[in-house]
């Protein structure tokens, strides 16, 4: 099959949608964002990263702390709302009921199912008039109805998926297999493995 070049784009499916929140002036405030990743297991950390003319970015700043909401596709529409309209023009507070937590000082929507409460850790400034927050997780909220053997579960979670290419949102999918199973499915010849050991000493 012959590969086409679509230029240098982030093309990293599917994008996530949250809802990060922060306390601007003494009042909440969200934005939509879906330029969020995991940064590291334990700590547990995470990034969002916001163009800097952001009215939450000041709030993040001035309090050292932050909030990943998560919405299900039941919230879609403020969801998108969230992300169209400035806090610096609308009292976004007013849409959602909010909570604190452990901080006290990080927003979080009740009505998303999962709410992620950080600390801000480190600031990155990009060349692009951008800012990444890398904050480490306080505490995790969430529902009874949301949890399963302990855990949040993907599909009674129902999050917000993002197409950046196409401008569109979507819902999660159906299971197609489990971690570190479906791979021991594989089975590779005995004389790949033997040949493999001639040549490094080692099968590790």
């Amino acid at each position: 099959m012959e590969k086409i070049k679509l230029g240098a784009n982030p093309y990293i499916y599917p994008m996530p949608t949250v809802i990060a929140g922060s306390k601007v002036d003494g009042s909440p405030n969200f934005i939509t964002v879906s330029y969020v990743g995991i940064v590291q297991h334990k700590p547990p950390m995470v990034s969002v990263t916001l163009v800097d003319s952001h009215f939450t970015n000041r709030g993040i700043k001035e309090l050292g702390t932050f909030c990943i909401n998560i919405p299900n596709t039941r919230m879609l529409k403020i969801t998108d709302y969230m992300g169209m309209n400035s806090g610096k023009n609308v009292d976004k507070s007013r849409f959602f009921d909010i909570f604190y937590g452990e901080l006290e000082s990080a927003p979080m929507i009740k009505e998303a199912p999962l709410n992620l409460e950080c600390r801000l850790i480190e600031i990155i400034n990009l060349r692009n008039d951008s800012e990444i927050f890398i904050g480490e997780i306080i505490q995790t909220y969430s529902s009874k109805k949301y949890i399963r053997r302990g855990y949040p579960y993907l599909k009674k979670l129902d999050p917000i998926l993002f197409s950046i290419n196409s401008n569109s949102y979507y819902s999660v999918g159906h299971r197609i297999g489990w971690a570190w199973k479906e791979g021991l499915k594989i089975k590779i010849p005995k004389k790949y493995w033997q040949s493999l050991k001639l040549k490094t000493g080692s099968l590790k």
